[in-house]
């Protein structure tokens, strides 16, 4: 997280404003689909989960072989479709400075090339994260960390266009971090040998889920790349800059509990696999608890002095950059606690309504937020839109999961309130004491200390099962006396 959130500033430093808005931009139009990623990626570990909890390795093979080869047929789909519709829309709607239209040009095909070789790398990984392999995620993550720090400090010593050698060395870090996967599973998974594999049966069942999650994913695409694009064609590529800078520091943040949820998917699948409910609901409920909570310790030392941190951390902060960081944060603590819910739901397999209502209440961020700035309002009232829809959609997840699992819809109720209360109460506390007046690096370090102790005494208090927090204080008392 540190050396992400240093290799932004040094980034937005090197490429300047205009150039770092272009980049994340045109590489949004790229990302656009993305969604096809993420929904291959959570199918892939779905069934890879199920067949490690019946222990039947033959059967785990063939679906690997099967998901790379549907793989394969999908970048050959994108492909046709970002070289012909995306790259009408790049150089004919987007608002790009006539003398660096070469420059994105060259930025978006190496952002195809990016994407196309990222996507050989998700059944791989989907097979080292059902396996629980989490010190190999670990340390190609951290690898991954390392050759993005490498990048800034190779665009420091060259002379050529810096925004154009960005890009072609994150396609490098690409191809290096999918190589990383691929060997990994060759010497560690023996189901992970590939050979050509078909069924019809299995493939429709693989789309079917897939189809219906493809719906899903595309609507939270559409609330982040989308609102990306629409921002751009309302103002200018500065404030696509500041956005991206919000959006930098909410991946860094949300990472922490991402990737403790990453942790949790396997369990929470091979739970539904092997019926244990009755875990696998205690399951839902902490993880709840634990996200909002990795978040919370993040956040609040942010939002607590976001402006001295943006001063702090960038050489030269664009207009709307505090707000925007601001409000997204607080976006990611509701998104947080949804997480869970989601894979869940996922688990069951039956997920053709979920989708349905979940997706189209995440695709009105779009057609709201277009009335909003057709409207003249701030480019921060996106954010706000988000923010309502996110909690709109918790509810609607809660609601469908108490449906699936018999679980009573009150309960998550509960879990919403002292989540909620726990918040409130670290805000106004900070709010009325500490808020906005660190002016020193030192002075933050100390606040934000104070600030997650504040949390983590609040969430003991009144988020955290009291059963949970007896045994988490009785593990420490024995680690202490070992």
């Amino acid at each position: 997280m540190g050396i992400g959130l240093y290799t932004v500033r040094a980034i937005l430093d090197l490429l300047g404003v205009v150039d770092y808005g272009i980049y994340n931009v045109v590489g949004g139009v790229v990302a656009m689909f993305s969604f096809v990623n993420g929904t291959l990626a959570t199918s892939s570990q779905r069934y890879f989960s199920i067949e490690l909890a019946k222990g039947d390795l033959n059967r785990l093979n063939k679906w690997f072989c099967l998901n790379i080869t549907v793989f394969s047929v999908f970048i050959l789909i994108f492909v046709v479709i970002a070289e012909s519709i995306g790259l009408w829309f790049v150089n004919t709607q987007m608002t790009i400075p006539p003398e660096r239209m070469s420059a994105a040009n060259c930025v978006y095909q190496f952002s195809i090339l990016s994407f196309c070789i990222s996507f050989i790398s998700i059944p791989y990984n989907a097979l080292i994260i059902a396996h629980e392999r989490m010190s190999a995620f670990a340390y190609i993550s951290i690898i991954e960390a390392l050759m993005k720090l490498g990048i800034v400090f190779v665009l420091m010593y060259i002379s050529w266009d810096k925004l154009i050698t960005y890009s072609i060395l994150m396609l490098i870090t690409s191809i290096s971090i999918t190589l990383s996967y691929v060997v990994y599973c060759h010497r560690k998974f023996i189901e992970s040998k590939f050979a050509l594999y078909w069924d019809k049966s299995e493939i429709r069942e693989l789309l079917s889920f897939s189809g219906w999650h493809l719906f899903g994913t595309f609507s939270v695409v559409v609330r982040s790349q989308g609102i990306n694009i629409l921002i751009n064609m309302f103002f200018n590529p500065a404030i696509n800059a500041a956005r991206a800078i919000a959006y930098q520091i909410y991946g860094a943040v949300t990472q922490f509990s991402e990737n403790f949820l990453v942790a949790v998917k396997p369990q929470i699948y091979k739970g539904y696999a092997q019926n244990d409910y009755i875990a696998l609901n205690k399951l839902i409920i902490r993880s709840t608890y634990l996200c909002t909570f990795l978040m919370a310790i993040l956040v609040f030392p942010i939002l607590a002095n976001s402006s001295f941190v943006l001063e702090l951390w960038l050489k030269e902060v664009p207009n709307y950059a505090i707000a925007f960081t601001q409000l997204v944060l607080i976006n990611g603590i509701i998104d947080s606690a949804s997480g869970p819910l989601t894979v869940s739901i996922l688990a069951t397999g039956r997920i053709r309504k979920y989708e349905l209502t979940v997706a189209t209440l995440f695709i009105l961020n779009l057609p709201l937020s277009y009335i909003f700035l057709k409207l003249g309002a701030e480019p921060t009232t996106t954010m706000l839109v988000s923010i309502f829809i996110s909690l709109v959609v918790f509810f609607a997840r809660a609601y469908i999961l108490s449906k699936k699992l018999n679980l009573p819809l009150s309960k998550y109720f509960i879990i919403f309130l002292r989540i909620t209360f726990g918040l409130i109460v670290i805000w106004v506390s900070i709010y009325y004491t500490i808020y906005d007046t660190a002016y020193s690096f030192l002075t933050l370090v100390y606040q934000s200390i104070i600030v997650v102790i504040l949390t983590t005494l609040v969430y003991t208090m009144f988020v955290f099962d009291k059963n949970d927090v007896k045994y988490i204080f009785s593990l420490i008392k024995s680690k202490i006396k070992k």
